[in-house]
């Protein structure tokens, strides 16, 4: 499946936003943060270890949007799977932060102008994951990356990934966006098997060693991820 699949929005969610944007714009605080849970490493990695002695780790912030069909035990289990797809690379998740949010339906579904007022009422950690609806986007992406590269003319969003609820396999979507956020880079290979490919499937999951480095590297000088004291 790809992992940019076009979604589909009713025209009554279009005529919403507009209505919620120009709401928005007269200064409508209709979002809120009502909740907030921090996962430790021994629960994301109940019974079981990283693949290798982790030489990075990333305190994760997930939100999500209750109203939109997320609960925290689905988000919690896809970031599980994307720690171990991760951990090929010598990175831990050392916490997830878990942050339910509230408010108008124009927020569940991505659109950049909404976004940035988001990131804007309600600031998070980076980098953040946000679950929503769905993308009013066009073209419309199951799930998008946002690193410092491509979001010049939204610095708000910068070192964030929203997925949607058309998502599938939803660890190793998370898992290749994150990856986009953390290597700073849009880019896809067509090596079968790698994380990387334009495809999101549970077969691809591997990363190559110059991949994880990149990946180690970049996101570390971006602030994103702390190196481990040997």
């Amino acid at each position: 499946m790809p992992c940019c699949l076009a979604s589909r929005v009713p025209l009554f969610v279009c005529a919403l936003l507009c209505t919620a944007t120009g709401a928005l714009a007269q200064g409508d605080d209709s979002v809120m943060r009502t909740d907030h849970q921090t996962v430790s490493a021994p629960d994301i990695y109940p019974g079981t270890t990283p693949r290798s002695a982790p030489t990075h780790a990333i305190r994760l912030t997930l939100a999500y949007f209750p109203d939109a069909g997320w609960s925290p035990e689905t988000v919690i289990d896809a970031a599980r799977v994307a720690a171990a797809v991760l951990g090929q690379c010598q990175v831990v998740f050392s916490a997830l932060e878990l942050h339910r949010l509230e408010g108008s339906a124009c927020y569940h579904y991505y659109h950049t102008a909404v976004a940035r007022e988001l990131a804007h009422r309600v600031p998070l950690p980076r980098p953040t994951v946000y679950f929503v609806a769905d993308t009013l986007q066009r073209p419309a992406f199951d799930a998008e990356a946002i690193g410092r590269g491509n979001s010049t003319t939204r610095p708000e969003l910068a070192d964030t990934v929203w997925i949607t609820r058309a998502a599938r396999d939803l660890g190793i979507v998370l898992a290749h966006e994150l990856a986009h956020v953390l290597m700073n880079s849009g880019e896809h290979v067509e090596e079968p098997g790698n994380l990387m490919r334009p495809e999101t499937k549970p077969q691809n999951t591997r990363l190559d060693a110059g991949q994880c480095a990149r990946l180690r590297d970049t996101a570390a000088a971006n602030g994103l991820m702390q190196r481990l004291k040997e």
